[in-house]
């Protein structure tokens, strides 16, 4: 015999279905439609941060009310001796999670953004227990509440770097975050839960994407959201995810210093090695990420050695017979055309392969600004905050929106994304205006040859495309704009054009 209702029985599978959601797919607004009925209030989009709002999201205190109404009737039920449905069973065990999760998210919050101290396990531990306290709910063990205290708090790291830096409410940006929470904790939260949570180090990330589209920030948004166990015996985590994150820029080094700054060395090993130093592969434990920007410019003898690391994890310091082990993750990222870079003989295939089980690819501002034609406002005001203020930036982000409607117009394709949006809403903040450094033209070659009547229709023609699609940043916009279908402009695309037209910073 049931002991929930039909209706009340399909919002318990909503809100169950909502703790293991990506809460920046699509998929958890239908959800929270089907767990509040008429209480649902709009607007149907993914999150994304207004960091003027003082509410992320009116449904969140509805769900918990939601819940803890269901949780009540089910413990009513079940203390009268009804039995419950298998499911219903599964579906207390789920509600009471998710309002364990609501009622300390603030406080993970506080540690997270002002450095709180975690002083409230005990309070966590007390809570939950009290939650599920009802007969035929099996009690966790200790062990199992000390696994979830952490998993919460990966939970709300994840939200938070993932929520607060990578921005925009355009669907390229949505998506992208939603990449992010995949690759933190795959496709399915419950399995991740209960077996991959202490595996993903094994499984590196490949960023991709043009120079300036926040490639560093999803990464960090990743090298931050590690699992990092609870230790109840000495009151705090086993690292500090701070210190967790990192970066090495690849291409700011000599191949020689790279080695050396990866693998670290003996003395003695090369001219200026006065003492032993430890590599960035080595320092890190188990819960920490290195980050590899610029992994296309790495000498092809390095990715042998770095390809070893990720298939053996064993490498050794310069001038040093010992096998070291590197415990971390890795997190690579590029704003080169790999494949291009494999044909050229300059990137290993085997070393690419190694890296892109998990790839993302980030999209560049003008992808997301076609999308949605108030994003700019959003994108500005999100910036304008983060460079002015909270007090200053909304008439800063106004300002900004104005300047470039009147000097550049709304099509002007950003090729240096968001890097290049910040700078010129410093620049409108100083100076009221902004006069782009690169000139806006394509470079020398790309239509010389049809000035002078030797290209075909079709070789002017992926010519075009190819521009056309690096200034407008997805093949989607590319087609819309020269009212083609995104296939054929896919297939007239130009690899070795979208690589100097990228390189030389073509609008």
């Amino acid at each position: 015999m049931p002991i929930l209702t039909a209706g009340d029985r399909r919002a318990a599978r909503a809100i169950a279905a909502l703790t293991t959601t990506n809460p920046f797919d699509v998929d958890r607004v239908t959800l929270e439609r089907e767990a509040l009925g008429a209480e649902f209030e709009g607007p149907a989009v993914a999150w994304s941060f207004d960091p003027l709002a003082k509410e992320v999201r009116p449904n969140v205190g509805a769900l918990d009310r939601r819940a803890e109404a269901l949780l009540a009737a089910m413990k009513r039920a079940l203390s009268a001796n009804q039995a419950p449905l298998e499911e219903e069973l599964r579906l207390f065990d789920d509600i009471a999670l998710h309002l364990a999760f609501g009622r300390f998210e603030d406080a993970f919050f506080r540690a997270i953004a002002e450095g709180a101290p975690i002083d409230f396990f005990a309070r966590f531990e007390a809570s939950l227990i009290a939650d599920r306290d009802a007969p035929r709910i099996a009690p966790l063990s200790r062990a199992e509440v000390d696994h979830l205290f952490a998993l919460f708090f990966q939970l709300r790291r994840a939200f938070h770097f993932t929520y607060r830096r990578i921005l925009g409410a355009s669907r390229p940006a949505a998506r992208l975050r939603a990449a992010v929470w995949q690759s933190i904790f795959t496709h399915d939260l419950d399995r991740y839960r209960h077996g991959l949570f202490d595996r993903m180090q094994d499984v590196p990330t490949l960023v991709v994407g043009p120079s300036g589209t926040g490639k560093e920030l999803v990464a960090g948004a990743i090298g931050r959201s590690r699992f990092i166990p609870w230790s109840r015996e000495k009151g705090r985590f086993e690292a500090d995810y701070a210190e967790s994150f990192v970066p090495l820029n690849l291409a700011a080094l000599s191949p020689t210093l790279i080695e050396s700054e990866l693998f670290g060395h003996r003395r003695g090993a090369f001219t200026g090695a006065i003492a032993d130093r430890e590599g960035f592969l080595e320092r890190p434990d188990e819960h920490a990420t290195v980050f590899l920007d610029e992994i296309g410019e790495l000498d092809p003898a390095l990715q042998v050695k770095l390809l070893r690391v990720l298939q053996t994890r064993k490498f050794l310091r310069l001038g040093d017979g010992a096998e070291r082990t590197f415990a971390g993750k890795i997190v690579a990222a590029t704003h080169r055309d790999l494949a291009r870079r494999i044909e050229e003989g300059a990137f290993r295939e085997d070393f690419y392969y190694r890296l892109c089980a998990d790839r993302i690819d980030t999209p560049t501002l003008a992808a997301q600004l076609a999308d949605d034609s108030e994003e700019l406002g959003r994108v500005a005001l999100a910036v304008a905050h983060r460079v002015a203020g909270p007090d200053l930036a909304e008439a800063l982000a106004a300002e900004t929106v104005e300047v470039i409607t009147r000097d550049l117009g709304r099509s002007y394709p950003w090729p240096g994304n968001v890097r290049e949006l910040e700078q010129c809403v410093r620049s409108v903040l100083v100076r009221r205006g902004y006069r782009p450094a690169l000139a806006a033209k394509a470079p020398a070659g790309l239509f010389d040859d049809a000035a002078l009547g030797a290209l075909t229709a079709d070789e002017l023609l992926g010519r075009y495309c190819t521009l056309v699609y690096v200034q407008s940043g997805s093949y989607e916009e590319a087609a819309r704009r020269l009212l083609l279908d995104r296939r054929t402009v896919k297939r007239r695309v130009d690899p070795e054009w979208v690589e100097r037209l990228r390189r030389e910073g073509t609008r």
